[in-house]
């Protein structure tokens, strides 16, 4: 039986660069609730707001210190009460971002452990000695460094923190943190939300901190294996989940899920085990990594797609969820470059971003559109590295620059594939000041291409026009219901059919800068049509980045 979240498309916003109406240059709640209109008439039925908790911002929100309130550069709770209300007149859903892994080190939890190493809340985090001028062990944060960081207090002990120092981690075998963090989330149930995501949940447990990385090497190592996935996930999880469910049973909760595998995948979406309803794993995007440059680390480094890799991936996340949940589809998101700029073609721009959203979209799955990816919208190009706000990039730029990179080269680099280039303003109309996000300078503000809903909205040809066609088809029972079948093609072509009853169509792209021959599938209506085909006895001949859906 069919659930409202199945047949879902998710918009994720960046709260403080979507819409500014108090005019600070910072987004607001009130500026989502103002283009609610926009958002309907795009097709999108559900809302995925990033972190709109009290927070110092050191991580953009992903820092809080009081989940009970609303950041006062964002709005009020009557702000977020207005937004529910005006989404579900509209027919539409909300989901909040909640961030269960850590907090701000500003939160009064960790705060009052600072202050009292005997005190009821010096459990909520996670300690470790550690011989004289050593550290507990070599893990590496994701944000570069030790996850390890000194007591601030008069202990020797020092505090874990996965993310920046400032996001001590909570310890999840506390009960008592068990029970505040569901109480965090009844609160917003009680609200009206419709759903969460589930940040970082895949490492509210983590191994022995006796264990070190056996290696060789002086500096901290990322090592998941010792904070990712580890047994008791699961566990926590699914009493967290099913609390939730007990209070709102229709509730949708999204995981994040970065570096899950498909058949971790099915674990935490399987619906007897009650967990997560749909899962995001950053694994589903493939890249080539053949022409990467062995002098520089790859993380900074354009990759292209990398289509036979991707198909083969998607193929096995189909296959191994059918049945059990449905995949989440998604090209772009706040961790990661846009995909305007990452995988975009520059000979055919526009049509290989209409040909990428048809290829994924159309599949199995529920959609998720990252802010302004329906306009074409690329990352902003920063002049600087302060912009960044990454302290890992300075190594980065340093060692492409020893190796003969020029900084011009360098900079740009670093601007096409790092996550803060991503999260630029909403472009609304290239007449107004700052395309219409805000009279004021933008919080964060850098130099690139216009992409604007006015232009859009006026040219029938747009992506924009095109993103808009395109939901309308994938919120057909075929298209939200239909089983999938994913092709063995030539190179560069991606096809799949998707069948319902009776009914099927056959989605076919050409991911590449060249035309490429298949075999002709016998149509009776073609749906949608991008580019360019001709036809030859049996065989159909796409052009560069074009696209088709027929109905068989």
């Amino acid at each position: 039986m069919l659930k409202w979240y199945d047949q879902q498309v998710i918009y994720q916003i960046y709260p403080k660069s979507f819409q500014d109406t108090n005019q600070d240059g910072i987004g607001d709640l009130r500026g989502v609730i103002q283009r609610i209109p926009y958002l309907k008439q795009l097709g999108v039925t559900t809302i995925w707001l990033n972190p709109i908790y009290v927070s110092p911002q050191v991580d953009n929100g992903y820092d809080v210190s009081n989940y009970y309130a609303i950041d006062q550069s964002l709005g009020t709770m009557a702000d977020v009460e207005a937004l529910i209300a005006a989404l579900h007149a509209n027919g539409m859903f909300l989901l909040l971002d909640f961030v269960m892994n850590h907090t701000s080190d500003q939160h009064p939890w960790f705060q009052d452990a600072v202050a009292h190493p005997q005190g009821l809340y010096r459990d909520y985090y996670l300690w470790a000695d550690a011989p004289a001028k050593q550290l507990p062990n070599n893990w590496g944060s994701f944000f570069g460094g030790s996850v390890w960081e000194p007591d601030p207090g008069a202990t020797d002990q020092y505090y874990f923190h996965l993310f920046d120092r400032h996001m001590p981690d909570l310890n999840w075998k506390n009960p008592e943190v068990r029970h505040s963090m569901l109480e965090i989330a009844k609160f917003w149930v009680d609200k009206g939300i419709d759903g969460l995501r589930l940040d970082a949940f895949i490492h509210i447990d983590k191994a022995d901190f006796h264990q070190n990385v056996p290696n060789q090497s002086t500096e901290p190592t990322i090592a998941e294996e010792f904070y990712a996935h580890l047994p008791h996930v699961q566990p926590y999880l699914s009493k967290f989940c099913g609390a939730l469910r007990e209070l709102k049973p229709d509730i949708f909760i999204l995981g994040e899920a970065a570096s899950a595998s498909p058949e971790l995948l099915i674990d935490y979406s399987r619906p007897e085990n009650n967990q997560c309803n749909a899962v995001i794993t950053f694994r589903s995007l493939v890249d080539r990594e053949d022409q990467l440059d062995p002098q520089l680390p790859a993380e900074f480094q354009p990759k292209g797609l990398d289509v036979e890799g991707m198909k083969r991936q998607l193929t096995t996340i189909q296959t191994k969820l059918a049945g059990v949940s449905l995949p989440v589809l998604y090209w772009s998101n706040h961790d990661m470059a846009r995909v305007a700029t990452r995988y975009a073609s520059p000979q055919y721009h526009q049509r290989s971003l209409k040909c990428l959203a048809t290829m994924l979209y159309l599949q199995r799955g529920i959609p998720i559109i990252y802010y302004g990816e329906e306009l074409g919208l690329e990352n902003l190009q920063f002049s600087d590295l302060t912009s960044f706000n990454d302290w890992t990039v300075q190594p980065f730029y340093d060692r492409a620059l020893a190796v003969g990179y020029s900084s011009a080269e360098a900079l740009a680099m670093l601007n096409q594939t790092h996550k803060m280039a991503a999260r630029g303003p909403m472009q609304w109309d290239a007449k107004q000041p700052n395309t219409g996000f805000s009279p004021a300078t933008p919080w964060l503000h850098g130099t690139t291409k216009i992409a604007d809903v006015a232009s859009e909205q006026a040219d029938s040809q747009s992506l924009l026009h095109f993103y808009q066609r395109l939901l309308r088809l994938k919120q057909t029972a075929l298209f939200t219901q239909g089983n999938e079948i994913i092709q063995a093609t030539p190179a560069g072509i991606f096809r799949f059919t998707r069948q319902l009853d009776q009914t099927a169509a056959t989605v076919t792209c050409n991911l590449s800068n060249q035309p490429v021959t298949v075999m002709t599938d016998t149509t009776t209506e073609v749906q949608l049509l991008e580019g360019s085909v001709s036809h030859s006895g049996q065989q159909t001949t796409y052009q560069p980045w074009t696209l088709t859906v027929t109905q068989n």
